[in-house]
């Protein structure tokens, strides 16, 4: 799209060289065709070095980008991008093409496949299974019935992915107005598992606002598990049923995430970390420890609170 028509069509005025807009990014991964933003001082010192050809942003900042990149000012960057997102948005339909397949693959008749997908060898989809355009999925997988993948989504070789699973639905993202009106931002970026993940029934993966969700090789999640847009779950992860990890949190690899325990958006965690069940992770976490309650501190420093509570209560009680 062109950014002049772009920004008509979300309300800025651009009387700059035209330029060909093919899509938009974060200020670190665009590149000289996309567009970006920036709302969030955390990312300032990114402002320099981003080489997208535009940027959504608050006149006091527009002289921190490099020259050769237009500033679109603006005081609702955050809303303006939400605007923009739409034009760049697949288009979904419901027509189908014939699939490619590898060999031996058992494909229920009422599985649905959309345009452009690609199986390995071995493949078992099982009926009321879908799986939208452009997905790739590799040798030995296994779909289990009404599980659902969402276009462009990839799926390594030897996944499970059980009954009622969806990968690559959209994410909680939405701009608010200044009169409290939520303004959807198209999520168009997808979702890859690597080799070896297995889903629980029920679970869901949202696809990224822009660039990938992974869930890495050799993870396993529970059911009813549920990962935010642009998370990077690390290699051989364990998470117990009714979990959740929050958007754009990365975390390292061998992580156990207890029942019904949670991850907040944004953070990162190191490798071997375990959280125990019913936690809250509020802050990004050192590796190779326990950690326990809400907010989550190290486990045996949540033992000791207890017990004082515990003693406290006692106390109490006793006078």
């Amino acid at each position: 799209m062109q950014l002049n028509q772009l920004c008509k069509e979300i309300g800025l005025e651009f009387s700059g060289d035209d330029v060909e807009i093919k899509g938009l990014h974060t200020l670190k991964e665009a590149t000289s065709s996309q567009l970006s933003f920036f709302n969030d001082k955390k990312y300032l010192k990114e402002l320099p070095n981003t080489k997208a050809v535009a940027v959504l942003i608050e006149e006091q900042y527009a002289q921190l980008l490099p020259k050769e990149t237009v500033a679109l000012i603006t005081d609702e960057p955050y809303l303006k991008l939400a605007l923009a997102s739409k034009f760049f948005a697949y288009k979904i339909d419901t027509k189908s093409s014939e699939l490619v397949q590898g060999e031996n693959c058992d494909l229920d008749p009422k599985a649905s496949f959309g345009k452009g997908v690609i199986l390995g060898d071995n493949v078992t989809v099982m009926a009321g299974a879908y799986i939208g355009d452009y997905t790739e999925i590799g040798s030995n997988t296994l779909i289990y019935p009404n599980a659902t993948v969402y276009h462009h989504s990839k799926i390594g070789k030897n996944c499970i992915l059980h009954a009622g699973v969806v990968i690559g639905a959209d994410g909680y993202g939405f701009a608010h107005t200044k009169i409290g009106e939520h303004v959807k931002i198209y999520q168009n970026g997808n979702t890859i598992l690597e080799d070896e993940v297995e889903i629980g029934a029920n679970s869901t993966i949202d696809r990224a606002v822009f660039g990938t969700t992974y869930i890495r090789k050799g993870t396993k999640i529970d059911n009813l598990v549920q990962i935010g847009h642009n998370c990077d779950i690390g290699e051989h992860s364990l998470m117990a049923g009714l979990a959740g990890v929050a958007g754009s949190t990365k975390t390292g690899r061998n992580l156990i995430l207890g029942g019904q325990s949670a991850i907040a958006g944004h953070l990162e965690l190191g490798d071997f970390v375990t959280i125990a069940g019913k936690s809250g992770v509020t802050k990004s976490l050192k590796g190779g420890k326990t950690y326990a309650g809400f907010p989550a501190i190290e486990h045996r420093d949540w033992l000791r609170q207890q017990v004082k509570i515990a003693s406290l209560l006692k106390n109490k009680t006793l006078k």
